[in-house]
Formats: C-alpha cells, structure tokens, sequence
C-alpha cells in the first residue's frame, strides 16, 4: 500500500491530489479518485474497529429525506462532540462486569485483568504517547470542568501585583466558567482580572504575534496563561510552544485546555515546557459519553510538595495508602492531583480506546487528517464557494484556516441560508455535523474512522442542498 506523504502546505496538498485525481485520469469530484485514496490509506482497516451507525440507525424516528438509503453507512463527521465507540469497549466492559458479579471485591485487587492494580498505569501511558508526555506527567480523572478547578487551584495563585489571567475572548464555557469562578474564590473581580486576546478586527483567526506583544506588555500582571489548543469554532491551533516560551520569560504559569486538541493534532506538551493541561477524552479519543478526563502536569513539578493542591485519599502513593495512619506520602508526579480512586468502567471504555491508538501514531493521523480536510477543502473551494456556485445557488463559506499547520481535522463551514435548516438537510440525509451556535457546522474528520468516500458522499449532498 503507497500511503500518504506528510505535507504541510495548502498547495502541497492540492497538488497531490490533483497528481492522483490526473494519474487516474479523473476529475476531481471523481468517485474514483475517492476511492483510489481509500485504497492508498495505511489507516484504512482501523474503521473496521469501530461501531458505525447506518442512516436509519442513527436517525431512527426522525425525518428521513426522500430516497436516501438508510442501509448505507451514515457519514459521521461529529467527533468534535462524540467519538464513535470502539467495539473493544463492549468486551473489556464486558468481562469487568462479570468479574464483578462473579468475584466482588476480589475482582477489583485480585487476579488476571483486576481492576485496581495497573489500569491507571495504561491509561497514563497510552495517553502520554497522545500528547507527547511521560507517563509520570498524565493522570486520567474526573471531568474536564473538575480538572480545570484542579489546574488553576495549583497554577493560579494571585498575588498584589500578579493576579490576572489571559483568556481567549469568548472562550468555551467549560474555561470561562472556571476562570471566572477562580478569581471570585481568590476575591477578584474577573473585569478587573481578565485579559483578553482576540483575532484582529476582521478576521476570524489569532495572530501568534499579537498573543506574544499582548504577553510581553502585560505579563507583570499575569499569573496564568489558560488558552486552548484549539479554538473550538473554527479549528484554529494555538501556537502552544512559542506562546509558553514567551510567557515563561514573564513569569506566568501556562495551561492549556486541549478538549479539541488531544486525539486531534501532535502534541509535546513535555518538550514545550507547558506548565498543565487538562482535556475531555470523549471527543477525538472516543471514550465514551462523560468519559473520564485527562490531566497533565509538567515533570519540572513532579516532586514540588509545596506546590499549592486539593488533595484526596489518591493522591496518596499506592504503596503506602492502605496503612491509613493519616500521615501524606504524596505520590509523584500527576497522579499526586487525584483525589479519588477512578471509575473503572470509564477507564474501560478509554483503553478500549487507547488500544486502537496504540497501533499507529499522531504523525500517521495527522498525515491522514491533512489530506481528508484538504480533499473536501478543494472540493468546496472548486466548486460551491460565492464565486464558483451556479448563478442563483446558495454557497459555502469555509471558516477555518487555510493553513494546514494551523488547524485540526476539521472545517468549519457557513452557509448562503439559515445554518438550522442546512443542518437539518444534512442530517435528513444521513451527514452528521457539529452544530455550533446556529451559525457555524464543524466536519469534524476522525483519521480513525472516516473514509474518503465519505468525504466525497458528503460532498455530493452539499450540492444537492445547495441547489
């Protein structure tokens, strides 16, 4: 199998597909050029891992567009929202569930596959290849919101002079909500110990540069650096590494939320230094609906027992928790942060996951993911935007950068007529899409489970809806 290249460029890619779709002797809005991508995809058998609806599944007892097969595959663009489940799931879950009827409590310490010793070891371990960590700096635990509380107890810590965070202006509610609420508890008016950074006036996208000059004029007064990896709306990355090395230079924590990232882009977060990070494991990581979260603190603070902390019973060292004499043995690392021992099941559900990773790497998904969004990026822009839709026809506005570097595996699109009623066409025909805000949709691609010729499906019914 030939494989994809890695490219970088937004004409690197075009060129490549164009080189295929030419090679075949084929158009670009081709079926055969879908199809002779799919048949070059190394990643192509990893679908196969995965629970995927048909169209009269996944829309049983909702409106149904005339003539639309509902035996066919739906074409699930939702990872943005809920990763699709990996049918490994079902069998750990499974086999945990019948320990525990057969076996109790001596299920949960005792015997092959038990709960208690090693799960969490796993899950640090798999999720540390994810985002470029060491083990000893992941902990999975809690939710995403309880883990931005957990971030900010230990890296917020306001003085006189240094008390404000730098937020991204109109930030995902999990970290506006918590933001405002850690300076509330610490006694300040979030008016006062807010900055805010904010895409230029016209433009849609941050500037590394304006985050930088933004740092260097006001880090004095900044205590945390909070932003995302990725901006939600629209699929941007932040540049994470030249970011933390500037507001490290002022004295500022940095953490990043990366609910959109983690799964989605590669990731070093120990090689840029980041301070900590939290994110949810439900979306691009498929663990499941309110799977359990992910947390990770730098290796420079693994051994700081002064660093300020919520502590709980798990955050004591598993060697020594049992002796129950009060006395703290605080365990290294992130897993110094938990503070209860973790839900097995959501564990569960996330290794099923994790295996799957396992068997490739986050070079070989984002290789994957630039060419998915780079094919539909052309398709679109070849096609159905203002200046190339047929006189009269609704269009396509793509609201995501068009550098491949800067953004995830997802595109934001708009369109020429009410959002709600696009989105309704495209579910009635099987599409599913991350609505947000009744503005904007995210295809939100999964390398893991979505095809080519699901991207040119997709395709052909936002032309039909555009008509």
């Amino acid at each position: 199998m030939e494989g994809f290249p890695y490219l970088e460029s937004k004409e690197s890619i075009q060129s490549y597909l164009e080189s295929v779709a030419g090679g075949e002797g084929v158009g670009l809005d081709d079926l055969r050029l879908a199809t002779t991508l799919d048949n070059r995809d190394k990643l192509a058998s990893f679908r196969a891992k995965f629970c995927l609806p048909t169209i009269g599944e996944i829309l049983e007892g909702q409106v149904i567009a005339e003539g639309v097969d509902t035996a066919q595959d739906c074409m699930y663009f939702n990872g943005v929202s809920l990763g699709l489940q990996p049918k490994g799931a079902r069998e750990l879950i499974t086999k945990h569930l019948d320990k525990w009827a057969l076996q109790g409590m001596e299920g949960h310490v005792f015997g092959h596959n038990s709960w208690m010793p090693g799960l969490e070891e796993m899950l640090s371990r798999g999720s540390a290849k994810i985002v470029g960590a060491k083990p000893i700096e992941i902990v999975c635990m809690n939710g995403l919101t309880v883990n931005c509380h957990l971030a900010m107890a230990s890296f917020y810590q306001p003085t006189k002079d240094r008390f404000k965070i730098l937020l991204e202006k109109e930030s995902f509610p999990s970290d506006f909500y918590a933001v405002e609420s850690q300076m509330r508890w610490h006694g300040y008016d979030p008016k006062e110990a807010t900055i805010f950074v904010s895409p230029r006036e016209g433009e849609h996208f941050w500037r590394t540069e304006d985050v930088v000059q933004l740092i260097e004029e006001q880090g004095d007064s900044v205590a945390l650096v909070w932003l995302p990896g990725i901006h939600y709306l629209t699929g941007y990355v932040f540049d994470m590494e030249t970011i933390t090395k500037a507001a490290h230079k002022k004295g500022c924590y940095v953490g990043f939320d990366l609910a959109h990232a983690a799964g989605n882009v590669e990731l070093c977060l120990h090689d840029w230094g980041v301070d900590v990070a939290v994110w949810c494991s439900y979306k691009y990581l498929n663990s499941g609906p309110g799977g359990i979260a992910g947390f990770f603190v730098h290796e420079k603070h693994a051994h700081n027992q002064q660093l300020p902390r919520l502590l709980g019973w798990w955050s004591h060292e598993m060697k020594t928790r049992f002796v129950m004499n009060n006395i703290l043995d605080l365990q290294a690392g992130a897993a110094g942060f938990q503070l209860s021992n973790p839900p097995v099941m959501e564990c569960l559900s996330l290794k099923a996951s994790l295996d799957v990773f396992a068997d490739t790497s986050m070079r070989e998904l984002t290789t994957k993911s630039r060419i998915l969004t780079g094919y539909l990026e052309m398709l679109i822009e070849h096609y159905l935007t203002k200046e190339k839709a047929k006189p009269g026809s609704q269009y396509v506005t793509l609201i995501s950068p068009s550098d491949p570097k800067q953004r995830g595996n997802s595109l934001t699109l708009q369109f020429s007529f009410p959002m709600t009623e696009a989105y309704q066409r495209l579910k009635s025909r099987g599409v599913l899409t991350g609505l947000c805000r009744f503005t904007h949709t995210r295809v939100a691609f999964s390398p893991l489970y979505n095809s080519f010729k699901d991207t040119w499906r997709f395709f052909q019914i936002l032309k039909e809806i555009t008509v």
